[in-house]
This record gives structure tokens, C-alpha cells and sequence, in this order.
């Protein structure tokens, strides 16, 4: 496929800024190795080789019996029994870390709050859970949360905007003082009440904080929107009697998009800025998720277990240090001054 000049202009713009390309590489290496998870920290095996049939227990649960045990009930891959039965007549391949999120390591009385070492490269929590799983399935969570938060809310956002600033007049005020009023409600505040009273899960609390999250983008779309309604070709397409949705969101909107792109990365680390935050005052997700917030939780309630703590706020920093130097770099990409080197 072949890209036009500016295009082109673009993508060099944005590998000229080796810092945000770097930090976009980082980060959706990252991104890309966490949703394969199952893969990576599971507490079954990826593969198992039993009397010349193969079983794949990462995708589904298997009895005991189908291995030659006594019980109908799911296997235990950690159950020496278990664990013997199959190696008498195959094998077991395990992930890189042999623990779920939800794992809690059995059969020893210390295992909780324990130092990070090479069984446990991170340690483990208060409740015997293995570290650097729940970290990848927290990461992945917190992140893919993040963006269906920033991609709705920026359609809304985007859509209200087009419309504030192309219509004008009444639509625009009426609009406008909406916005203040919404707008000027303690969000934080609102979230957790909200969360208080609705069963917390992942699409509740999505739809929760996308009643606050669209607001981001709807001055920069309806700027633009003023602007261009006034254009020339504007007006031409209105006297040839062209829809005002044809209008504004075939000649207009690709040209307000430019400077609303350009804010997306900001906007993905105060979602995931967000989550945390509710998770770390109880509000969040589910008791038990894989949560990134959960885990600065632990850090502050078990000062002796610094590990945990120190984890947490490491990711959360990195995580949002990567999305800021991403969102530079997107700025300078669209930037129309800036000449690749």
C-alpha cells in the first residue's frame, strides 16, 4: 500500500522523536506479551501428553479421571497424585510462571508475604499469591480497560463536539452550560458512590466512569468545528444541499481529528490513572482481580513486604512515563512546523 506525501511526513515525524517511538515499542511489547497471559502464568499446564492423546488444560478443564484418577471432579495439576499419574504415562508442559493470579500457593505456612527469590522472582502477598502473575494479568486488565474507556469516550466526545461547534448558536450554549455543570462535579467522588451502589465487575464500572470520561476531547472537536464551519468548501457543499452529517463528518471531521489524535495517549493514562485509583480505595474492580491498584493496596497495608509497593508504583510509573512520551511524539508527528531530520 503506498502512503501519501504527507502521510509519510508523518511517520517520520514520529520515528525522529526516538523517544516516544521507543516508548511505543516498549509499551505494545508489553501490551502484546500480557494478552497472552494464559499462556504465561497459569496454574495448569499448557500441554499435557497422556497415553498418546494431548490436552490442552490453559483452554479447557479436564476431569481426573481422564488421566486415570478417581475423582469426576476438575484435575489438580499440582496434586502429586495427579502429577504422577500423567508422568507414568506422559508428560506435562508448564507456562514460564507456573501460578494463576488467583493462585494461592498451598502446603506451606510461609508462603505468604515472602521475599522475591527464584521461585517467586516479585514474591508473593498476604494472601500467598504469586507476584509477577498477578502483575500480568493486572497490567493487561488496567490497560485494555483504559483504552475501551479512551476509544468510547473519545466517539462520544468527538461526536459532541461536531455537533456543539458545527450547529452553533442555541445548540452550542445550551450545550456549553451543560458542560460547565457536568463538568464541575467532584468525579472522584461521584465514581465511588456510584461504585458503592452497583455491583462492582469490569462493563459496570466502564459504563460508570464513561458518564465523566468523554469530556476530554468535546472543546478541541468543537474549536475545530466553529473554525470550519466557515470554510469555503463548507459553505459550497451547503448550497449544493449536502447533508449536515455528510458535512461534518466527511469534510470537517478529518481535519479537527489532527489536533484530537494527538491527546488519545493522555487520555489512556488518566484512564488507567483512574482505575487504579478506585482500586486502591476499594472501589474498583472485584475483591480478588489481578489489579495494579490492589497491589499498591497490599504495599501500603503490609509496610514490611516493601517488594509490593515497590512493584506497583515501578509499572504504574513506567506504564505512565511510556504513555507520555508516546502522546509527544504523537503531537510532533502532527505537527505541521516540524520538518523530519
Amino acid at each position: 500500500m503506498t502512503l501519501d506525501p504527507l502521510t509519510r511526513r508523518r511517520l517520520a515525524n514520529f520515528r525522529a522523536n526516538r523517544r516516544g517511538y521507543w516508548s511505543l515499542v516498549v509499551f505494545a511489547t508489553a501490551l502484546l506479551v500480557s494478552l497472552f497471559a494464559e499462556l504465561i502464568a497459569n496454574n495448569a499446564p499448557i500441554l499435557v501428553r497422556y497415553d498418546g492423546a494431548f490436552y490442552m488444560p490453559v483452554f479447557k478443564a479436564y476431569p481426573e479421571t481422564a488421566f486415570g484418577g478417581e475423582f469426576a471432579a476438575e484435575a489438580d495439576y499440582r496434586d502429586p497424585e495427579v502429577a504422577r499419574l500423567i508422568r507414568a504415562k506422559g508428560w506435562m508442559l508448564w507456562p514460564a510462571v507456573p501460578y494463576s493470579y488467583d493462585t494461592v500457593i498451598k502446603g506451606d505456612r510461609s508462603a505468604s508475604l515472602t521475599a522475591p527469590a527464584l521461585a517467586h522472582p516479585l514474591g508473593t502477598d498476604d494472601q500467598a499469591r504469586d507476584v509477577l502473575a498477578r502483575l500480568i494479568y493486572g497490567f493487561r486488565i488496567s490497560v485494555l480497560f483504559g483504552l475501551l474507556l479512551t476509544v468510547a469516550g473519545a466517539a462520544i466526545g468527538v461526536v459532541a463536539g461536531a455537533v456543539q461547534g458545527y450547529f452553533g448558536g442555541l445548540t452550542d450554549l445550551l450545550f456549553q452550560r451543560f458542560l460547565e455543570i457536568w463538568s464541575s462535579m467532584p468525579t472522584l467522588y461521584l465514581l465511588i458512590i456510584l461504585a458503592s451502589f452497583i455491583e462492582p465487575g469490569f462493563w459496570s464500572l466502564l459504563g460508570i466512569m464513561l458518564l465523566f470520561g468523554w469530556m476530554g476531547l468535546v472543546g478541541l472537536v468543537r474549536a475545530e468545528f466553529l473554525r470550519g464551519r466557515n470554510f469555503d468548501y463548507v459553505r459550497a457543499a451547503r448550497g449544493l444541499g449536502v447533508s449536515s452529517a455528510r458535512i461534518m463528518f466527511r469534510h470537517i471531521l478529518p481535519n479537527a481529528m489532527v489536533s484530537s489524535l494527538t491527546y488519545l495517549p493522555f487520555m489512556l493514562a488518566g484512564s488507567v490513572t483512574t482505575l487504579t485509583a478506585l482500586d486502591f480505595l476499594g472501589f474498583g474492580l472485584p475483591p480478588g482481580s489481578a489489579s495494579l491498584g490492589e497491589l499498591l493496596l497490599q504495599g501500603k497495608n503490609n509496610l514490611t513486604a516493601p517488594w509490593l509497593a515497590i512493584t506497583g508504583f515501578c509499572v504504574i510509573a513506567i506504564t505512565m512515563t511510556l504513555l507520555v512520551f508516546v502522546g509527544e511524539a504523537v503531537r510532533d508527528a502532527f505537527d505541521p512546523r516540524k520538518v523530519p531530520t
